[in-house]
C-alpha cells in the first residue's frame, strides 16, 4: 500500500518508540486474546494483503504471527498495480518469502492467492481460492463468534466473498487499513482506489466494518529514520530485515532528493490493525457513509453504523510488538539477513 501524495507528515514522539492457490501448513496457535470476550480463547483471524507493494505490510505480518493472542487461520495475497502482473501472484511470493524464510515458519497458516483484478461492478464477485477460503472458514462462526478479516490491500477478495454469500455477513466483521480521513474526499486513499466497487459492496452491507484512516495513522504510526533504526534494527534477523526493508522504502521513496535531512518520516499503516484487534487502539461509532464512484463519501439515511479508528496507544503498541517479535525469534529460526537483501520491492 502506497500513497505518496498524501502519506508523509507528522512524526512520532520519541514516546512511541519503544494463477493457483498455492496452500501451505498451519501455524501453532498460543494464549488468552485482550479482545475476544470470551476468556481464555484467541482471536481468529484471516489477512488480506497486498505485501511487497510497500513496507508496512511486512511489518504487520511479523507483529500478526508473532502475536500468541491471535489464532491465524490463513492469510491471502491481494492485487496491487505497482506489482508485476499477475500482481496477486506477485504478493504471494513477497508474503511466502516473509512466512517462510525470513520469520523461518514451516508449519504456519495456509497462504492463499487471491483475485489479480479489481471488482467489474457490485454485483459480480471474482472467483478465487482465497476468497472461497474466506467463506469456508466463516462457516465454523456465528454473530457471538465472528471470524475477523484483516484487510490491509485492495478489498477485492473479503467483498467477492459477501457477494458469492452475503450470508457471510453474520459470520464475520472486517477491520481494514482504508480511507485517508472521514471527510467527503477521503476516499482518494490507495486501498480505496485499487477496488472501489469492493469498498462500495462492503458499505453497502452489514457487515460490522472498522476503519483505520490514514490521518490516524499519520498521527500515532509514523517513524522518521533515526526513531525506526532505534526502534527495530538490533531486534534478531527480522529486526533487521524489517530495518533494510524501511532504509530500501526510505531512500527510494521519502528522501531521494533529501540529501541530509533525514526527519521527515514514514507511517507503518497496515499495523493500525494490529494494533486494534490487540486492544491498543480507540473507536468511535458512526453512521455507515457512502462511497461515490468519484470517490467522495457521502452521508446516507441507511441507519446502518461502523467504526473508525481514533487513536492508538502507541507506546504499548511499540513495546508489546518488540516483545512479542523478541519472543518470537527465541523459539523460531528466523532468517538472517543484511539491510541490503530485500524482498522484490516494485
Amino acid at each position: 500500500m502506497n500513497s505518496s501524495q498524501m502519506r508523509m507528515t507528522c512524526a512520532l514522539g520519541l514516546a512511541a518508540l519503544l494463477s493457483c492457490a498455492v496452500v501451505c501448513p498451519r501455524v501453532l496457535a498460543q494464549s488468552p486474546t485482550r479482545v475476544n470476550a470470551k476468556h481464555h480463547e484467541k482471536t481468529s483471524v484471516v489477512l488480506s494483503t497486498d505485501v511487497g507493494n510497500e513496507i508496512d505490510d511486512q511489518w504487520a505480518i511479523a507483529y500478526l504471527l508473532a502475536s500468541p493472542e491471535l489464532n491465524v487461520l490463513g492469510i491471502v495475497s491481494a492485487h496491487a498495480p505497482s506489482l508485476p502482473a499477475p500482481s496477486a501472484h506477485s504478493t504471494y511470493l513477497v508474503l511466502r518469502d516473509e512466512v517462510e524464510n525470513r520469520l523461518g515458519l514451516r508449519d504456519h497458516a495456509p497462504l492463499f492467492e487471491g483475485s489479480s483484478l479489481p471488482l467489474l461492478d457490485t454485483h459480480t464477485p471474482q472467483p478465487n481460492s482465497g476468497t472461497n477460503f474466506i467463506l469456508e472458514e466463516s462457516r465454523h462462526f456465528d454473530k457471538e463468534n465472528r471470524l475477523v478479516v484483516l484487510t490491509i490491500g485492495a478489498a477485492t477478495d473479503v467483498a467477492s466473498a459477501l457477494l458469492q454469500d452475503p450470508t457471510i455477513v453474520d459470520r464475520i466483521s472486517i477491520l481494514a487499513m482504508a480511507f485517508t480521513n472521514r471527510s467527503v474526499s477521503g476516499g482518494k486513499e490507495y486501498n480505496v482506489e485499487n477496488d472501489v466497487k469492493a469498498w462500495q459492496v462492503l458499505l453497502n452491507s452489514d457487515v460490522p466494518l472498522t476503519i483505520g484512516s490514514g490521518d490516524v495513522c499519520r498521527t500515532y504510526l509514523a517513524l522518521n529514520f533515526e526513531q525506526a533504526k532505534e526502534l527495530i534494527s538490533s531486534h534478531g534477523p527480522v529486526g533487521a530485515w524489517l530495518w533494510g526493508q524501511y532504509q530500501t522504502w526510505y531512500y527510494r521513496t521519502v528522501k531521494p532528493l533529501r540529501v541530509n535531512d533525514f526527519s521527515k518520516p514514514w507511517i507503518i499503516w497496515d499495523i493500525i490493525t494490529l494494533a486494534y484487534v490487540q486492544g491498543m487502539a480507540t473507536g468511535e461509532t458512526l453512521p455507515r457513509p457512502k462511497l461515490e464512484d468519484d470517490l467522495s463519501i457521502k452521508p446516507t439515511t441507511s441507519g446502518k453504523t461502523m467504526t473508525w479508528i481514533t487513536a492508538v496507544d502507541s507506546k504499548r503498541m511499540w513495546t508489546d510488538f518488540l516483545e512479542q517479535l523478541d519472543n518470537f525469534q527465541r523459539h523460531h529460526a528466523a532468517g538472517s539477513v543484511s539491510g541490503s537483501d530485500l524482498v522484490s520491492l516494485p
